[in-house]
């Protein structure tokens, strides 16, 4: 090996290391602080702890009542990917394969969702929800965030269509299928690629969405993870230890999410998933 080659091996191991301890750091932070008592938080941040303070976790379950609020974030954020995964599929499919100037003002129209900010949004959609008796309710939720989302997914979905050749369902509808068998025997099965990269992503918007539930979910009985780790900001005390404990714990279920489907996720993203 020359010199030259060897000190630009040596240089991208350094560029490596660099940006692993960038990921890396946000994550250690969370973790050793959510095992330190509160003044040993404030006296230092970046030491490991002297002993490993696990009653962090154990108040924070019970505080938060951790069970119960894992429970309505696992409803919400699975219901309503469900729902948007169903009616995305069928309508960018629609959009994909039908030519015409109203297939493509509604395309357009499911865009326009992507440059009109929440805040804007935000009074409109909680008025309507009151009217509609959608207030304080898991399923009221849910057909927010089918609306909210939905559009994300459609994009996604229609640029993953117009890459699988036509003639596969040319071939179909010869043979005598519907355009109901063409869709759910060939084209769904050939989505799964971009399925779990919108699992994934829209996943990780609605389970970590803070706003959204906090203008509808008004009881403690109804709140979700990222609702009930606000609880331990208070005035005139910060409890760092069950904040950190709170985040961890938040954290893990999607984690564990998006480690059991990264192979789906890279495959979405490289067969073209973004293509418009």
């Amino acid at each position: 090996m020359t010199v030259e080659k060897l000190l630009k091996t040596i240089l991208l191991y350094i560029i490596l290391i660099i940006g692993v301890s960038i990921f890396i750091a946000p994550f250690y932070f969370v973790i050793i602080n959510s095992l330190k008592t509160n003044s040993e938080y404030l006296v230092s941040k970046l030491v490991l702890p002297s002993s490993f303070y696990l009653d962090n976790y154990v108040a924070t379950i019970e505080m938060m009542k951790y069970g119960k609020t894992l429970l309505n974030s696992i409803i919400i954020t699975a219901f309503s990917v469900f729902g948007i995964l169903v009616i995305a599929s069928m309508a960018a499919y629609k959009i994909a394969r039908t030519k015409g100037i109203l297939n493509t003002i509604l395309f357009f129209l499911f865009l326009s969702v992507f440059v009109v900010p929440f805040q804007s949004v935000m009074i409109p959609i909680v008025v309507m929800a009151r009217r509609l008796s959608l207030m304080n309710k898991l399923y009221g939720m849910v057909l927010v965030y089918l609306g909210l989302v939905s559009p994300t997914a459609i994009f996604l979905y229609r640029g993953f269509i117009q890459t699988i050749p036509l003639s596969l369902e040319e071939c179909a509808q010869i043979d005598g299928a519907s355009v109901y068998q063409i869709f759910f025997r060939i084209v769904l099965p050939l989505l799964k690629p971009i399925t779990s990269t919108i699992i994934i992503l829209l996943g990780l918007q609605i389970w970590n969405d803070f706003l959204l539930p906090l203008l509808m979910l008004q009881t403690p009985k109804n709140y979700t993870l990222p609702l009930a780790t606000m609880r331990f900001f208070q005035t005139y005390n910060t409890a760092w230890g069950n904040i950190l404990a709170a985040t961890v714990l938040s954290s893990i279920p999607m984690i564990i999410l998006f480690f059991s489907a990264q192979k789906q996720i890279v495959q979405g993203v490289t067969s073209g998933a973004i293509k418009g």
